[in-house]
């Protein structure tokens, strides 16, 4: 079996009550005590979308890993449009999970991949995020303008392009079955050309498992997303990491990111690399995240422990 598809590190599993009464499901791996690693993953994922940064960090950190609500086994609000689909609840949730897994004043690296780094900027000025945060990694993903500046449409930019890709997006239709022909349009919309087949597949069965109700009501908070204000709140040192042939967050976000945040220690392109990078780039992803423990935790690089 594919090592993309082989089960998770064991882990403590809990549930974050986050401010509207919502559930979030959480697992916790690595040793109690180790210096703490918080991974958000992006729209329409689960936690095993970090699954080779879990099994990497894991030997000497303590990884926490959330779905998102509506993913994995967070369930989803209660209806479409309220406030349960909105960036106050993405960082509602967050601030729910760094309650529920870290000590009082315990800092923590976070990763947010895509969506996932949409709730680090949406959290940005919570007391809850400030107290936990020594630093971020914003992966894959961009504050404002995603159907704009998506490529997935083959147009040129403009208005035509900008409401054909949300009507793509925000398709209510069904995903259906992992076959040859869902793998191609996933891998055509979301990761690089030259993506190892085991690595489509890992992905195709991650966003086919979420459901349809909670992706459609994901990407109409995402058609109408401004979080500029978020993103100058990020005071946190920063690292800004993006795949050159990113159709849905090209890395055009990634450069204004890197000129607007407060504190940008670092900006990565990785050359060939599409939108899912923890899963594109495993090692690539995890280096960003272990540089970032060892500068703002003082962990020192392990042998390569276990890997």
């Amino acid at each position: 079996m594919s090592r993309h598809l082989t089960p998770l590190p064991e882990s403590r599993a809990l549930t974050a009550v986050s401010a509207d009464g919502s559930p979030i499901h959480v697992e916790v791996y690595g040793p109690e005590g180790a210096p703490a690693v918080v991974l958000s993953h992006g729209w329409t994922c689960s936690i095993a979308f970090w699954a080779e940064q879990i099994r990497s960090l894991a030997a000497d950190h303590r990884v926490v890993a959330y779905d998102q609500r509506g993913h994995g086994r967070s369930p989803a609000p209660a209806a479409t449009g309220g406030s349960g689909y909105s960036t106050t609840a993405l960082a509602d949730d967050l601030e729910a999970v760094l309650a529920a897994t870290l000590g009082p004043g315990e800092r923590a690296v976070l990763a947010g991949h895509s969506m996932g780094g949409m709730t680090l900027m949406a959290a940005a000025g919570r007391p809850g995020f400030r107290q936990h945060a020594a630093a971020v990694l914003l992966c894959s993903t961009g504050p404002s303008r995603l159907t704009a500046e998506a490529t997935v449409v083959p147009l040129g930019p403009g208005g035509l392009r900008s409401r054909l890709t949300a009507a793509v997006l925000g398709a209510k239709a069904p995903l259906g079955p992992v076959n040859a022909v869902s793998k191609r349009i996933l891998k055509y919309a979301t990761m690089g050309p030259g993506s190892a087949p085991e690595r489509v597949e890992a992905c195709a069965r991650i966003v086919h498992a979420c459901p349809r109700g909670a992706r459609y009501g994901w990407s109409q908070v995402l058609a109408g997303l401004d979080l500029e204000a978020g993103l100058r709140e990020l005071r946190v040192p920063a690292a800004v990491l993006v795949g050159t042939a990113d159709r849905l967050t090209p890395p055009v976000h990634s450069r204004a990111m890197a000129e607007a945040l407060p504190h940008c220690t670092g900006f990565v392109e990785l050359a060939g690399m599409g939108h899912m990078t923890p899963v594109e780039a495993p090692e690539a992803v995890t280096a960003q995240i272990r540089e970032l423990t060892l500068t703002y935790l003082g962990v020192k690089e392990n042998e390569e422990a276990g890997a």
